[in-house]
């Protein structure tokens, strides 16, 4: 009798633990344009809007790239104010590269101002995980979820949601309530072909079918009215070609000069003596694209308060590059026919914001939203107190609660 006390004490103790914290999933798809949803390829994630909340459109943070978003979305900061500017750029004062393809810089904490979601949820006792997230694998363990995966480019991708399953099948007290999963589809097949190309209406298609896989298996666990799943991009994109290039290296062949950044926002940063003559003929040839010092940067980029950044900023017009010879035979070499790194007011750059679960409204639909708003979103979910730096706002998104 006893024991039969104790295990029916063991498992109600369980039930009233896991019900004290909501459960979220945030799931990113890479480049998944605003617009990809009206294609009519999507009838699983037409089925989590039809339950749950659809914006207009997500807007990223300037630049729109791939690291600077997705941790303006865990962080609630502008780039400028976490760190990420670009997906590669140097540190000014040390000579250091941050790549995204070099795992010592992405897994080194020094990077990474701001405190990002996952932070904020274990300092409050929540659990959490990350199956693939920019920050998520940084080698310090009190800055990383309990749980992550390094990142894996080739892993497919129902292992992926397999894994998540598998986390939240774990015993009550150890499992995470707040899980962050990443796919890359949109984003490479946007690059290589093009938005508008028959090639990434297979990879919108693609993704919407692991958006059925992921919901059939909350629902084999009994988990698919208890999980707030959250679809996100961090950025959208637009055609190219290569007829649609300033080459910056003729412009300004002979002076002595540093280029970084993008070829859709990039960053010069000329020598002492060569930077008036820098800024005159970029101002003589401005076509097609927008040159500012970094301190006359209109406030709305949010994109000048970091050391990294360099003193001259050029902004492309949509559908432009701005390139140097190497990277223009690059161009040519590969053939993209599709980038993003735009202005973030560009519509072509949005992404997507699709939620549901219990602490969402139902068949509810509202215009664009920003991405350093989600961060506080989650935040008021859980009901935890945001880190008070941030530049998100929750009066913005909040409302998509119930």
């Amino acid at each position: 009798m006893k024991k039969l006390f104790l295990i029916f004490f063991l498992v109600l103790e369980g039930l009233l633990y896991s019900q004290t914290q909501p459960y979220v999933l945030l799931v990113s798809f890479d480049a998944f344009r605003w617009d990809y949803l009206d294609r009519n390829l999507t009838p699983n994630l037409d089925r989590v809007i039809d339950k749950g909340v659809r914006a207009l459109s997500l807007r990223p943070v300037s630049p729109s790239k791939t690291f600077p978003n997705h941790y303006s979305i865990i962080s609630g900061l502008y780039a400028e104010n976490h760190g990420i500017i670009f997906n590669s750029f140097e540190d000014v004062h040390t000579g250091d590269f941050y790549r995204i393809g070099d795992t010592g810089a992405v897994r080194n904490p020094k990077w990474y101002r701001g405190e990002a979601f996952w932070e904020t949820a274990e300092k409050d006792g929540i659990t959490t995980a990350s199956y693939f997230w920019p920050g998520s694998e940084m080698n310090d363990p009190s800055r990383r979820p309990t749980y992550f995966k390094h990142y894996k480019h080739t892993e497919p991708y129902k292992n992926r949601i397999d894994g998540v399953i598998g986390w939240l099948q774990l015993p009550y007290k150890e499992r995470p309530h707040f899980i962050t999963l990443y796919f890359h589809d949109t984003d490479t097949y946007g690059h290589r072909y093009g938005p508008n190309s028959p090639e990434i209406n297979q990879s919108i298609q693609r993704l919407d079918s692991l958006v059925g896989y992921l919901n059939k298996n909350l629902m084999d666990i009994g988990m698919a009215d208890s999980v707030n799943i959250i679809f996100v991009s961090d950025h959208g994109m637009t055609e190219i070609d290569t007829a649609r290039t300033v080459n910056l290296e003729k412009i300004l062949i002979g002076l002595d000069y540093k280029l970084g950044g993008a070829t859709t926002l990039a960053m010069i940063k000329p020598s002492e003596s060569d930077y008036d003559s820098v800024l005159v003929r970029l101002k003589r040839n401005n076509s097609n694209y927008t040159v500012y010092k970094k301190e006359n940067l209109p406030d709305y980029f949010h994109f000048k308060n970091d050391d990294n950044i360099f003193p001259i900023i050029l902004s492309a017009d949509l559908g432009w590059s701005l390139v140097n010879d190497k990277q223009l035979s690059k161009m040519k070499k590969r053939g993209n026919k599709g980038n993003h790194g735009y202005n973030k007011d560009y519509i072509e750059m949005h992404g997507i914001f699709v939620a549901s679960g219990p602490n969402f409204k139902t068949n509810y639909k509202t215009g664009t939203v920003w991405n350093i708003d989600i961060y506080p979103l989650l935040c008021k979910i859980f009901n935890i107190y945001p880190n008070p730096k941030i530049d998100g706002k929750l009066e913005r998104i909040g409302f998509l609660l119930k």
